[in-house]
C-alpha cells in the first residue's frame, strides 16, 4: 500500500497517516482539548474497525495534536442537553454508551494499538490512555481522574483505569480527582516508559516497527487471548490458552517462525 501523510490543514477530527504497516491517528481537535465529542467518538470508533478490518495495517498509533491528549467527554456539548425533555437522560445514555463501544472497539481490534501521550489525559481522556495496548508519555504528559471535583464521579474511566492500576491508587485518583505526573503514571502501570518529549515520536516508532515486523495472525490471537484470559480463574485459563496455543501451532506463520529460528533466517510471514 502507498503511504499517505495526512494534510496539516484537514479539519476532520481525526487526521490518518499510514507508514509502511503502521496506521498514525492524531486526534485533530486541539481547541477542544481532543474532548470526545460526537464527531470524535464517531471518527474513533469508525477508524479502529476499519484498520481492524484492513490487511495492511498491522499496528495503530494513536495520537493526538496540541498541548492536551485527550481531555475526556465534551462537557459544554453534554449540558446542552439539558434542555431536553428527560432533562438530557437519553443522550447522556447514548453518550455512555458510545464511548464504552468505541473503547470496546479497541480492546477487541486485531490490532495491537499504542497511545502516543504528549500532554493532559484527563477522566475519558485517561480511560482512552488505559484501554489502548501500550502507552508511552513524554515526560511533561499528567493524568487525572478529576470528576468528583465537579460532582460527577469518573466511573466510566475506571473500569479502563483500574484494570491497569492497584486498587488503593485507582481510588486515590478517583477520590482526590489529584493529577499524577508522568513518571508516577508510569510507577502506577498506567504507561509503558515515558521519554522526553522531543524523542517521543522517535520511541513510538521504534515500538511500532518492532511490533509490526511480527506475524500479524500471532498478533491477532495473542491479544484476543490476553484479555479473554484476565478474569479467567487460573485453570480455566490455563485450559483455554492451551487450546488457544494448540491452534496457534497449527498455523502457517506458526510453522514458518519456528523453522526460519532453527534455520538461523528471517520469517517470511503471510499472515495464515
Amino acid at each position: 500500500m502507498t503511504d499517505t501523510a495526512p494534510s496539516l490543514a484537514s479539519d476532520a477530527p481525526l487526521l490518518r497517516e499510514q507508514i509502511g504497516t503502521t496506521l498514525r491517528l492524531t486526534m485533530n481537535r486541539a481547541r477542544s482539548r481532543n474532548a470526545l465529542s460526537e464527531e470524535m467518538l464517531d471518527a474513533l470508533t469508525e477508524a479502529f474497525k476499519e484498520a481492524g478490518e484492513d490487511k495492511s495495517v498491522h499496528v495503530i498509533v494513536l495520537a493526538a495534536d496540541g498541548d492536551v491528549f485527550c481531555a475526556g467527554h465534551h462537557l459544554k456539548e453534554m449540558t446542552l442537553h439539558r434542555a431536553d425533555e428527560d432533562g438530557g437522560r437519553a443522550y447522556f445514555a447514548d453518550i455512555m454508551a458510545r464511548c464504552s463501544a468505541m473503547m470496546m472497539g479497541i480492546v477487541k481490534c486485531p490490532k495491537p494499538v499504542i497511545a502516543e501521550v504528549q500532554g493532559m489525559a484527563t477522566a475519558a481522556g485517561c480511560q482512552l490512555v488505559a484501554t489502548c495496548d501500550l502507552a508511552i508519555a513524554a515526560d511533561q504528559a499528567e493524568f487525572c481522574t478529576p470528576g468528583v471535583n465537579i460532582g460527577l464521579f469518573c466511573s466510566t474511566p475506571m473500569v479502563a483505569v483500574s484494570r491497569n492500576l492497584q486498587r488503593k491508587q485507582m481510588m486515590e485518583m478517583l477520590l482526590t480527582g489529584e493529577i499524577i505526573d508522568a513518571i508516577t503514571a508510569k510507577g502506577y502501570g498506567l504507561v509503558n516508559r515515558v521519554v522526553p518529549k522531543q524523542y517521543l515520536r522517535t520511541v513510538i516508532d521504534k515500538y511500532a516497527s518492532e511490533i509490526a515486523s511480527k506475524s500479524p495472525l500471532t498478533l491477532k490471537i495473542g491479544k484476543e487471548a490476553f484479555y479473554n484470559q484476565l478474569d479467567m480463574p487460573l485453570q480455566e485459563a490455563y485450559d483455554y490458552c492451551s487450546q488457544v496455543m494448540t491452534e496457534n501451532m497449527l498455523a502457517r506463520d506458526a510453522e514458518e517462525g519456528i523453522n526460519a529460528f532453527i534455520q538461523k533466517r528471517q520469517p517470511e510471514w503471510t499472515g495464515e
